[in-house]
């Protein structure tokens, strides 16, 4: 057989050699289905020589090289994400070669006989002639198909792999890395589905040290997309390769899981909710798991990333692919042949309590406990912060901290959100998982708190925290963000952090929080320097904590939500106790809008109006939006703009006023609000607590709130709607995308303009949100529609 000039080759003719005539992916499943005895789902892969003589015979070669030239700069997203679309549906329309069709549709019928089966389910892979090498990887760049049935929608699948040859981020990447356009080719690898119970990833080196004294194991409910996509936190496993004993395991909750239809195709299913706190995969599974990594990378002699199914109907573990890794083992390299090898985790370990993951990390140092806010004064550098739930009036201990730890709060709590945003390690919630950690850890004890898993353990466990650090700027320049046509910005309130966070890919600021310059700057209410003629440190100290998030963000764009303090944190504030209320509720209180207009505050809100035009006219930067929180009613709207423009700040094509979508009204009611704002931004913690009637900061009923209910995921929906019948755009700046990246995949299917998230989510979301559009592009060039969608939300 003339492997150069077949179309189709079967796994057990392939060797990893043969990257030029099937890509990395290709390439190295033959060498696993060929040379290893590790368990591999068969198949066959189309060539290179196949994607080539489909471009030439269909004129599809001479019609992208005449678009590429359309392609002068693919820093111009607008200019990339137009040309490869123009790039992809030239290739969609033309007619695959009849003889390429029947190779594909031959082998697939073979592929049957083979297996016994009379039409098999089957993946469908894209792998590039230059993916998957050490030095090059091009994974995900192009598209892949799970659970497809059938020869003719094989051919499809493979057509439309051909043409993610040219997606934004795979043209994006190939010209940032030198390759040529037209001398990459594509193989599409066609191999049996794996019903999988459970699936998952591992690593021959571990990710977070680098330590190749062990394996890393990742599993979760269901097809391992959602472990690669960070969809579910997973269940991870450590495994000591020199006597495959588990050194440690985490079990996490896995609520939804990717699975197959009925027919063909995937869909998201909920886990039973006794099954999603289950280890995904028995201590045996590791352990066999485990032997295949080290045979793998013994067969390759380099590190390897790889991923693994459970067919759920034998229970039989097979590898689904396997990789070489790109990180680790460029980094190891360079290490001496005598340098004492990474030490092994300690197995002494002594957990004190268990919580939430709310902002990973993993750090240790002196526990300092503190039940009365009069006390935050006593808090120094570098400790770590225990305490029952932290408030605004919190943030300049908790900037000093080295990490937190509380007893309530779920994810949107308020330690929670400030800790992800300052990038600190932070626990809560362990009272509701049995300890209360103001009550177990003691007053200048060590401690070490690992985050990332939520557990907080006695004394320094030393190789929990000393891992390699690097900085934002080299982790963001060695990676690719692609494109997006969804932008992505950034939730930010602490200005200092703002130089740091903006070397991230985000599209700009889309909630800067005043209350962070209140409680960190100014310490002072406002009414009381008004009262004590200093009413230039309101605006002075506004205006120097807004111009630097405005410096280091320019020219991108910053969107500055106006205070949102409720009365009980105002009275916080020196002077406050004289001028706020004792209200029984201030969650539905004197906040936001109403404070505005009010006779009592309007002087103080005029402060911060001045405030703003400083920044603006003094500073010059254009760049600075503002945003309305908490805004009950359409006449309260009117009030504020007719107010902002009385004071200098009036709409218009470089001054963009937002409303903070919070309230049922402001859904119920957009079509009105639409006249006085020039677009929406979701606060999805508010929302969600006002449409399910529960109370957002009560542990008891937490587990209520959940803000991808039906109900909140429709109410979004109709805003969408609502403000792009008259042009407005629409943001989301709760919590909800930086928490679940399933809620993201449905704010992008729903068309909303933009989202924000806290920054150590930015560049997980930027690529997210690319692999999300991309999707739903290539769809609609195949005139599949979003039926799909409609069906999986429940409409």
């Amino acid at each position: 057989m003339d492997k150069e000039k077949a179309y189709v080759l079967w796994f057990d003719d392939l060797r990893r050699s043969d990257v030029d005539l099937v890509g990395g992916k290709s390439s190295s499943l033959g060498e696993l289905t060929s040379q290893t005895k590790v368990p591999v789902p068969y198949g066959f892969a189309t060539t290179a020589h196949g994607y080539r003589y489909f471009m030439e015979k269909s004129g599809a070669d001479a019609k992208v090289k005449e678009l590429l030239e359309n392609l002068t700069d693919v820093e111009d997203s607008m200019q990339l994400r137009d040309v490869c679309a123009q790039i992809r549906e030239a290739i969609m329309a033309v007619k695959m070669p009849q003889e390429l069709q029947d190779a594909i549709g031959n082998a697939y019928d073979e592929l049957a006989k083979k297996v016994g089966e009379k039409t098999p389910f089957v993946a469908v892979r894209s792998s590039a002639t230059a993916e998957d090498l050490p030095d090059a990887s091009f994974a995900g760049q192009q598209d892949t198909y799970l659970n497809v049935k059938g020869k003719k929608e094989v051919i499809a699948r493979v057509k439309e792999c051909y043409a993610s040859t040219f997606t934004d981020r795979a043209v994006y990447y190939r010209v940032k890395q030198g390759f040529d356009h037209l001398e990459v080719a594509l193989s599409a690898v066609v191999q049996m589905m794996v019903f999988s119970e459970a699936s998952g990833v591992m690593f021959t080196v571990d990710l977070a040290t680098g330590n190749d004294q062990n394996i890393m194991i990742e599993g979760a409910w269901g097809l391992g997309e959602y472990v690669v996509q960070g969809t579910v936190t997973p269940d991870s496993f450590l495994v000591n390769k020199q006597d495959l004993t588990i050194t440690e395991k985490h079990i996490n909750e896995k609520p939804i899981m990717l699975t197959r239809k009925p027919g063909s195709g995937v869909i998201e299913q909920n886990v039973d909710p006794e099954k999603a706190k289950q280890q995904v995969i028995s201590d045996e599974q590791v352990v066999e798991l485990a032997r295949y990594a080290l045979a793998i990378e013994k067969h390759y002699g380099c590190y390897m990333d790889i991923e693994w199914g459970v067919d759920e109907r034998d229970g039989s573990i097979k590898i689904l692919q396997a990789r070489p890794e790109t990180v680790w083992s460029k980094k190891n390299k360079e290490k001496k042949q005598n340098e004492p090898a990474e030490t092994n985790y300690a197995t002494d370990r002594k957990p004190l309590l268990k919580g939430l993951p709310a902002s990973p990390g993993r750090v240790g140092g002196k526990a300092h406990v503190i039940l009365d806010p009069a006390l935050i004064d006593t808090f120094n550098e570098g400790e770590i912060l225990i305490t029952k739930m932290t408030a605004p009036d919190w943030v300049p201990a908790m900037k000093k901290a080295k990490a937190i730890v509380t007893d309530a709060g779920g994810m949107t709590c308020h330690a929670s959100i400030v800790s992800r945003e300052l990038g600190i390690p932070c626990i809560v919630g362990t009272q509701s998982r049995g300890d209360a950690a103001t009550e177990t850890i003691q007053d200048g004890a060590m401690i070490t708190v690992d985050a990332t898993n939520g557990i907080v353990y006695d004394g320094l466990i030393e190789d929990l925290v000393k891992q390699p650090q690097a900085t934002e700027q080299t982790a963001v320049a060695a990676e690719y963000f692609p494109p997006t046509g969804t932008k992505v910005y950034m939730n930010l309130g602490d200005p200092d952090l703002a130089e740091k966070h903006g070397q991230l890919p985000c599209d700009g600021i889309g909630l800067m929080r005043e209350e962070f310059i209140w409680t960190t700057f100014i310490h002072e209410h406002p009414l009381y320097l008004i009262e004590i003629g200093h009413p230039e440190r309101v605006v002075d100290g506004l205006a120097d904590g807004i111009r630097k998030v405005c410096q280091a963000m320019a020219p991108r764009p910053v969107t500055l939500r106006f205070s949102d303090f409720k009365s009980s944190e105002y009275r916080d504030l020196k002077g406050g106790d004289k001028y706020e209320p004792h209200e029984p509720s201030a969650l539905l209180g004197w906040r936001g809008a109403s404070r505005y207009y009010d006779p009592t505050y309007i002087e103080a809100f005029k402060l911060e109006l001045a405030a703003v035009r400083k920044v603006r006219e003094e500073y010059g930067f254009k760049n600075l939006n503002v945003m309305i929180p908490f805004c009950r009613t359409v006449e309260e709207a009117r009030i504020i703009t007719d107010l902002m423009a009385a004071e200098g700040l009036r709409r218009g094509p470089d001054f963009k006023v937002w409303l903070m979508a919070e309230i049922p009204s402001n859904i119920i009611l957009a079509d009105q609000f639409n006249e006085f704002v020039d677009g929406y931004s979701i606060g999805s913690n508010d929302l969600t607590m006002l449409i399910l009637g529960c109370d957002r900061d009560n542990d008891t009923v937490s587990h209520i709130y959940d803000e991808r209910n039906l109900a909140v995921r429709r109410a979004i929906r109709h805003l969408i709607e609502a403000a792009h019948r008259d042009g407005k755009t629409v943001s989301i700046c709760g919590q909800a995308p930086s928490v679940y990246p399933d809620f993201t995949a449905f704010l992008i299917s729903q068309g909303i303009d933009s989202v924000s998230v806290n920054p150590d989510m930015v560049k997980a979301t930027k690529k997210m949100v690319a692999q999300l559009e991309q999707r739903i592009l290539l769809d609609a060039v195949t005139g599949k529609g979003r039926q799909a969608n409609q069906e999986e939300l429940k409409w």
